[in-house]
């Protein structure tokens, strides 16, 4: 295994986890599914216009903007200077027209979930360089997909790469963390209690407050733009059978991430609501500014009996689970989508212009209602 901080000229063949993230996350932080052909390409997007391409090589995935717009976060396999690809993520800010790309995690071990706390100051992310300086195992590739749970916690640290604060230290996988609007509370997801749950703490990593309970995942949440709800994607198996297998593998330090679906609930926990009923894979929820749509990805639009990986693409849904729509039709995987505050913006990662199936891209449109 390589040290993180190894790099490999960007014609050599990597051979690094090929990440959904999840799903992180975040996470699902983190993890990224590509998918086989599925339609032509070039197709209308009548909601987005003017996209721009903001990233050219490696993988790159969950950007998310400043409060003020004008910054992206996100996580990255490729160096500032364009050629350097690291064998796992961190976590990098550019100015909205791609330029001025700082990395500001450490560069050791791996990272995810990188997401700017109010004032665009001050980046919260998770990364496992507490536990190893190197990038964590890639695990045995199976028929499904299988995201691996590795030992992260949540830190922040100052946009200029200075200033590491420790916000969490639990044994097992802390990640999937956001920040709310108003600054003052942390959501993310957490094992140590034996299961993946929803958990929230203040912006010091104390009131700790677990929201979720049932067996099975529950993760990649976002608050409201009023702060008062909170968006999530989960699993929960139903059978004896089906939490057998969750459980075997979360023993594993494992999670199998096929059928998730969305809700939401009140920032305490209370009233739970499951959004989508598709049976489908759907993640990376995150709220409208209107707060009364969700913004998602999903591979619904692929037909159930298609062979071989599925297409993701960006969906948007009423928050009462009504009047689902497809937003995005080209490429083959399209996710972590995030309105900027004002609405007028949308960021998400996606495979469309790739140069080669391992490559995802940060892309960047007008919105257009």
């Amino acid at each position: 295994m390589h040290p993180t901080f190894s790099i490999q000229p960007p014609k050599i063949s990597i051979r690094y986890v090929f990440l959904l993230s999840l799903l992180s996350v975040c996470l699902l932080w983190n993890n990224a599914l590509a998918g086989e052909p599925s339609g032509k390409e070039n197709q209308p997007e009548p909601h987005l216009a003017n996209i721009r391409q903001l990233t050219f090589a490696g993988k790159n995935a969950e950007a998310y903007f400043s409060d003020e717009s004008n910054r992206l976060v996100y996580q990255s396999t490729l160096e500032p200077d364009g050629k350097t690809i690291r064998s796992c993520y961190q976590i990098y800010v550019m100015d909205l027209d791609g330029t001025h790309v700082r990395r500001v995690s450490l560069g050791l071990g791996g990272t995810t979930c990188g997401y700017f706390f109010p004032g665009g100051r001050r980046v919260l992310f998770s990364s496992t360089h507490g536990t190893s300086q190197f990038c964590p195992p890639v695990p045995e590739k199976t028929e499904r997909y299988r995201w691996p749970l590795d030992n992260y916690d949540i830190y922040s640290m100052n946009i200029g790469g200075r200033d590491l604060q420790r916000l969490t230290s639990a044994e097992g996988y802390d990640a999937e963390a956001t920040v709310s609007p108003d600054g003052k509370t942390i959501v993310f997801t957490s094992m140590r209690d034996g299961d993946l749950d929803v958990y929230t703490m203040d912006i010091d990593g104390k009131n700790l407050k677990r929201l979720t309970h049932e067996v099975g995942y529950d993760g990649g949440a976002f608050f409201s733009p009023d702060n008062k709800r909170i968006v999530y994607r989960a699993h929960h198996p139903k059978t004896d059978e089906e939490v057998k297998a969750y459980r075997d593998l979360l023993a594993q330090n494992l999670v199998e991430p096929s059928n998730l679906e969305i809700f939401i609930m009140n920032a305490d926990g209370s009233n739970k609501v499951q959004v989508t009923h598709n049976g489908r894979s759907n993640f990376a929820p995150f709220f409208a500014p209107d707060g009364k749509r969700i913004i998602y990805s999903s591979n619904l639009s692929t037909p159930a009996d298609h062979q071989g990986r599925p297409s993701f693409h960006l969906h948007i849904i009423n928050e009462d689970g009504t009047h689902s729509e497809q937003i995005t039709f080209n490429g083959h995987f399209n996710s972590f989508p995030m309105f900027s505050p004002d609405g007028k913006q949308v960021v998400w990662s996606s495979d469309r212009n790739a140069a080669n199936p391992k490559e995802f891209n940060i892309f960047l449109a007008d919105w257009v209602p």
